[in-house]
Formats: C-alpha cells, structure tokens, sequence
C-alpha cells in the first residue's frame, strides 16, 4: 500500500523560507513525475512544481524563481524549497506521485502553509 507522509509545513513571515518534503513508502510501479499542488481557501487545487524521473521541472508562473522542487535518487523522496514566501502562498500543499501506466496519481494528505504579512 502507498503512503505519502508530508512534513514542513507552518506559520512563517512574507519574506521568510519553508521546505516541505514528502516520503513515499510502498512500491508505485512505473513513476514518471512527482510533485506538488496546493489549495487556497476558496480556489482549485494548482500545480505548483513538478519533476520527472528524467530530472526536468515544471513551476507555476507565479513561484517562478522563488520555489524550487528535488527529488531523491531513488525517488523515495520529493522537496519544495520555498523562499520569499509571499501571503498568497498562504494554501494547504498536497504532494504528488504520478505512475505512467496504467495513469493513476497517489496524493498526501497535505499539510498546512500560513504567510503572515
């Protein structure tokens, strides 16, 4: 059984920095990409970074140079660097794994991100 355990998350000051990080236990057959999406009261759930098992990365226009997502060697293990923390990024943030075939995507619970200003 898949489980995805985020962690990193809270209560920080625009300006400020956050990592979250999110371990996959269980086994996902054929991975291409793992991520994040966050959830703004009120709004739909976004993409906001991506990253393939080829190592190429896909960011939300509006994090673009603020945010930047890794993943282990063994793809066990995906993180978001997150720096210049802004209060719209204020938002419940889900990781992601996404297996190719046949197309299925495992989402953590999420865990809470608050920008103060």
């Amino acid at each position: 059984q898949v489980q995805l355990a985020e962690s990193g998350g809270g209560l920080v000051q625009a300006g400020g920095s956050l990592r979250l990080s999110c371990v996959r236990s269980g086994t996902i057959p054929g991975i291409v990409a793992m991520g994040w999406y966050r959830q703004a009261p009120g709004k739909t759930r976004e993409m906001v970074a991506m990253i393939t098992i080829n190592g190429s990365t896909m960011y939300a226009d509006s994090v673009k140079g603020r945010f930047s997502v890794s993943r282990d060697i063994r793809d066990t293990t995906v993180s978001l660097q997150m720096t210049d923390l802004k209060p719209e990024d204020t938002a419940v943030y889900y990781c992601k794994f996404r297996r190719g075939w046949p197309s299925h995507d495992y989402w953590g619970q999420g865990t809470q991100v608050t920008v103060s200003s």
